[in-house]
C-alpha cells in the first residue's frame, strides 16, 4: 500500500503503508525500510540550529520576547519555553568579592 509521489523523510525510501491514523485524525505512514513514522504534510514545524542561535544572539540585545518570536516566525509560547529551559541551566550562584581597598569594620 503505497501512495503516489510519497517517500520516507527520514531515508527517502518510496516503500511505505498506511499505519493507522494520529490524534487529529491524519493517516499516518511507516517506512518498511527504517521504520520511520510520518504523516503527509506535517503542520509542526521544528526549530533549525541555526534559528535558535539567531534567538541567543537576539536575546542579548534586549529585544521583546513579541519581537523575537515575530522576526524569527516561531512562537512566543514555544520562546517563552526556550528561554525558560535556557534560564534554569544557568548557575544561581552568587559571588561576593570585596573591593579593592576595602576594610570589613563590625559594630
Amino acid at each position: 500500500m503505497t501512495e503516489n509521489n510519497l517517500s520516507c523523510p527520514n531515508c527517502e525510501s518510496t516503500r511505505i503503508s498506511k499505519n493507522g491514523k494520529i490524534h487529529n485524525g491524519k493517516q499516518n505512514y511507516k517506512c518498511k525500510d527504517c521504520g520511520r513514522q510520518f504523516i503527509k504534510n506535517p503542520t509542526k514545524k521544528y526549530i533549525t540550529e541555526e534559528t535558535k542561535l539567531l534567538i541567543d544572539h537576539l536575546l542579548l540585545e534586549k529585544i521583546s520576547l513579541a519581537g523575537i518570536a515575530r522576526v524569527t516566525d516561531v512562537s512566543e509560547t514555544w520562546l517563552q519555553d526556550y528561554v525558560n529551559a535556557k534560564y534554569d541551566r544557568v548557575s544561581k550562584e552568587i559571588k561576593v568579592s570585596k573591593k579593592k581597598g576595602e576594610t570589613n569594620y563590625s559594630m
